[in-house]
Order: structure tokens, then C-alpha cells, then sequence
């Protein structure tokens, strides 16, 4: 595969509209909002590798292709993490039983409407616009930085929320746009343990939800299929399964 220079990134939306997986992700790297890297074999077919290290195929790839990226990408020491996600099960037979590979299920959702009965926040904590001044606070793994090259880059694109204990202003929880194309925005939640079982998440999804359609775009919501908690906080915010994805990846 070729690897595409970033000021052709343009050329290939109509390839990253037409990804049926998380379109958010490959839409955020052509429209230059998001770091990434793109490449096509000369077909029809391209292959979008966000910073996060989400990766996506447009197009029908055929053996020979998926040989090659499971030579290049999937088994090779690429220097970050390499998760090739897909709703076509042409890919994920082509992969299965494959050493040294895991499949997993990643469910995708769509935003069925605000709740009737929104989450509501304990009064144990406060919630403020994450800025360039508290996004060092935020810890956790899913974080700006799991999607983001850089704070500024977050900052400069994207958007989210972070809650503190009142009691001592010590960083609870923070909801932001993991991935941002100019029709969706996929949030990112991560509760610091001590704090877990408040309905942070949900409340802090709730207003990345508002915030998302206020800026007349799509929230977009997707985890590993056995993220229960992730599950729960989707359905409390409105969101309703949409799409079973494959996670293929070399295995931890």
C-alpha cells in the first residue's frame, strides 16, 4: 500500500464517508481535524489509521490485501497500536483463527433523541469546560490524549467537560470529542476510580450530547463489547445499538 501525503488527505473524503464502522474516525483524519495516516493499494480501497490507533477499510479488500496489511500493520512493529475495526465479516473470517491475533466485538450506536429523564449531577460536585488550564488535571486512560497529538490540537478541534469534588477540587471525571468530523463527534468518558458509581459518566455524557447537537452535529457512541458500565451510561444519554462491529488485533 501507498502511504498518501497529508496535503492530499482532501482527495480521499468521499472514501472515508463511504467507511459503514465509525466513520467519525477516518472522516476526522481527511478533514484535517485529527491526526492520521492514509493509504490505498491504487483501487478502490483505503485504508485510514487514526492517532488513537483505530484503523479502517473503505472498500471491499480482497486476500491479497489483507495479507499485506497483516504482514505491514497487523503483525509488524509499527511503534503504536494498530486496531483494525470492521463491520465486514469478509475481513473478520480472513483474520480469524490468524496468529498472533484476537477478535473482539465493538458495539456502535446512534443517538436516538435527549432523554426525557435526564441524568441529574450530585451535588458533591461541580463541572467545568475543560480549557488549556485543567486539561493536565485529567487522569485516567481514556483522556484528550488517547485521540489527540496534542493538547493544543484538542483544544484547537475539539471540546469536553471535566468534574471536581467540591469538597477539594480533586478531578472526578471528564467526558470530551474523542473524534470529530464536521457531521459527528464520538464521545470520550473516563471517571477516576474514587469517584466511580456517582453518575458522572451519564451526566457528563448528557452535556457532551447537548453540546454536540447544539453544534448541529451527531453524537456518536461505541465500546468493547464487554464495557458494561460504557453500556449503561449509553442507553442512560439515548443512545440505542446500532452495529456490531470486529476488533482485530494483535494480541496483548
Amino acid at each position: 500500500m501507498v502511504k498518501i501525503h497529508r496535503s492530499k488527505y482532501r482527495d480521499y473524503i468521499a472514501y472515508a464517508e463511504r467507511c459503514t464502522a465509525d466513520r467519525v474516525y477516518p472522516m476526522s483524519i481527511v478533514t484535517g481535524a485529527q491526526s492520521g495516516e492514509i493509504y490505498t493499494d491504487g483501487t478502490e480501497c483505503v485504508l485510514f489509521w487514526h492517532y488513537c490507533g483505530f484503523a479502517y477499510i473503505s472498500g471491499i479488500p480482497g486476500p491479497d490485501l489483507l495479507e499485506e496489511i497483516y504482514r505491514e500493520f497487523l503483525t509488524a512493529d509499527t511503534g503504536r497500536r494498530f486496531l483494525l475495526i470492521t463491520d465486514l465479516e469478509s475481513v473478520s473470517d480472513h483474520y480469524a483463527d490468524r496468529d498472533p491475533l484476537q477478535l473482539d466485538k465493538r458495539i456502535e450506536y446512534f443517538h436516538s433523541g435527549m432523554p426525557e429523564d435526564p441524568p441529574a449531577l450530585d451535588d458533591h460536585f461541580m463541572i467545568e469546560p475543560i480549557t488549556a488550564d485543567n486539561t493536565e488535571d485529567i487522569r485516567g486512560r481514556i483522556t484528550p490524549s488517547f485521540s489527540w497529538e496534542s493538547s493544543c490540537a484538542f483544544l484547537q478541534n475539539g471540546f469536553g467537560f471535566l468534574a471536581r469534588s467540591r469538597k477539594d477540587s480533586r478531578f472526578a471525571a471528564a467526558a470530551f470529542s474523542s473524534a470529530v468530523s464536521p457531521e459527528e463527534v464520538d464521545i470520550g468518558v473516563e471517571t477516576s476510580e474514587v469517584f466511580r458509581y456517582n453518575g458522572l459518566a451519564s451526566y457528563l455524557a448528557y452535556r457532551m450530547c447537548e453540546e454536540i447537537i447544539l453544534q448541529g452535529k451527531k453524537p456518536v457512541w461505541a465500546h468493547a463489547e464487554a464495557n458494561a458500565g460504557s453500556r449503561k451510561t449509553a442507553i442512560r444519554t439515548g443512545f440505542v445499538p446500532c452495529r456490531v462491529n470486529t476488533v482485530i488485533r494483535r494480541k496483548r
